[in-house]
Order: C-alpha cells, then sequence, then structure tokens
C-alpha cells in the first residue's frame, strides 16, 4: 500500500472533487488518476455498464488499459465477465491466472502483470468497474483492497449522479425539441397538439428513428422524412406528397 495513508480531511477533500466533475468522463477521470496516485499502480480505467450488459471504457490512463478492454469484449473473458461481479479481484501475477487463461496470455503480452479490479456499485446495482494495472508483480494488502472499495464506493455515486444529470438534460432537450416540432406542424397544417405529436411518432416508428431526431430533423429542415407508403400515410404526409 502506499505509504502516505489517507486521512479524513483528505477523504472528503477527494470526494468532493469528485462529486464536483462536470461530466461522467471527467468524473472518471478523476478516480482512474486518484487511484493509480493512492495504490501505485501503473495503469487503470473506469468500464460502464450499458445495454445489453455490455461495458464502455468511460476513461483510461493509456491505450493499453483501452486494448485490454476490447480484449475482454472479443474473447468474451475478463475481469468484467467474472462470476465474482459484485467482489474485488486480486491477480498478483497475471502470467499465471487460471481464471482468464486466454484474455491473461493477451494483456501479459502487453507487460500487464498484476491486477486489482473493483465493482461499482449504486443501489446495490452494478454500474461499472474500476481496473488497476501494474507492470510489475504486486501482492496486494487487505488495506488496499479496503481503500479500493471505499474510493469505489464515492466513485460510483458521483459517476452515477453525473451519468443521471446527462440523461436528464438529453430528456429535457429532446422534450423541447419535440414541442418545437408540434409547434410547426400545428401552424403549417392546422393540427392540435395531439394529433401533431401522432404525426412524429409515426414517422419515428416507420423510419425506425428516435422521436427526438425526426424532431430535430424537421424542426433544422422543416422537411420531414420521405413519407410512408399510400396505405399508411397520414394527412400531413399526402399534403406534402400533393400539395394544393
Amino acid at each position: 500500500m502506499a505509504d502516505d495513508v489517507l486521512d479524513l480531511q483528505e477523504l472528503t477533500d477527494l470526494a468532493v472533487e469528485l462529486h464536483a466533475a462536470d461530466s461522467p468522463r471527467a468524473t472518471a477521470e478523476q478516480v482512474v488518476k486518484y487511484l493509480c496516485e493512492l495504490l501505485e499502480m501503473d495503469h487503470a480505467g473506469v468500464e460502464m455498464l450499458r445495454a445489453g450488459g455490455n461495458f464502455e471504457t468511460v476513461a483510461a490512463t493509456a491505450d493499453v488499459v483501452r486494448r485490454a478492454d476490447e480484449l475482454q469484449r472479443e474473447l468474451d473473458e475478463g475481469p468484467w465477465y467474472s462470476a465474482s461481479r459484485d467482489r474485488t479481484l486480486r491477480s498478483n501475477d497475471l502470467a499465471h491466472e487460471a481464471r482468464w487463461p486466454r484474455w491473461c496470455a493477451a494483456v501479459t503480452a502487453m507487460d500487464l502483470v498484476s491486477l486489482l479490479a473493483v465493482s461499482l456499485v449504486h443501489d446495490g446495482r452494478r454500474i461499472g468497474m474500476v481496473s488497476l494495472y501494474s507492470e510489475k508483480p504486486r501482492f496486494f494488502f487487505d488495506d488496499d483492497e479496503a481503500l479500493a472499495h471505499l474510493l469505489a464506493r464515492h466513485a460510483a455515486i458521483a459517476l452515477a449522479r453525473a451519468e443521471q444529470e446527462v440523461n436528464l438534460t438529453i430528456a429535457l432537450d429532446a422534450r423541447k425539441l419535440v414541442g418545437q416540432a408540434q409547434g410547426i406542424l400545428m401552424e403549417r397544417f392546422g393540427l392540435d397538439e395531439r394529433r401533431a405529436f401522432e404525426v412524429l411518432k409515426r414517422y419515428s416508428q416507420h423510419h425506425n428513428l428516435k422521436l427526438r431526431v425526426v424532431a430535430e430533423r424537421f424542426v433544422a429542415t422543416r422537411t420531414l422524412p420521405p413519407a410512408p407508403e399510400a396505405s399508411t400515410r397520414t394527412p400531413v404526409d399526402q399534403r406534402q406528397a400533393h400539395p394544393e
């Protein structure tokens, strides 16, 4: 473990800085920076859970970390796919690690020798993982694991909050765009608010586009995507195809 032990004030300062970051990526970058320094590791990365159980590397101290994550996805093997997802994973020497033989063979060829990985858990749900690597064999003490867990708890809260704020902003922007598109349709074609929304929704479903994308394009161009087949055309479609 690092010689310098965190005192309460240092831990408080770290937590405040994590929560003050202005984006999920900035938060993740601070996480890998702090943990590399405190645990004296060479490289680190933050992986976040995405749709379908896949993960995205949102921060990494070096390209070798991103490549190690790519290999996990390619091989469907590695710390992220471990059965012990709710636990910290230690490997003092990946060259002799039996849990992920193909992945370990690949990453040791890239000079990644030791691993400490800790899950990011928020509200009882795993939302990501922090992976720390050393280029030389390391023996991890219980205090190393405890410190990684402590910071990971703060990081999970900060990352979850940052992503929720981004999602809220996206949702509000989408709602604003849809409202603008409805207003244009209402004015141009004499539709009420409900009917204008139905037109946008139908175009969204027919063209397999998100409603926000249809609204954004319509607001920018004042033109809807190419009209559906005649059997499914709306009054607005017909007016576009046969202007008076």
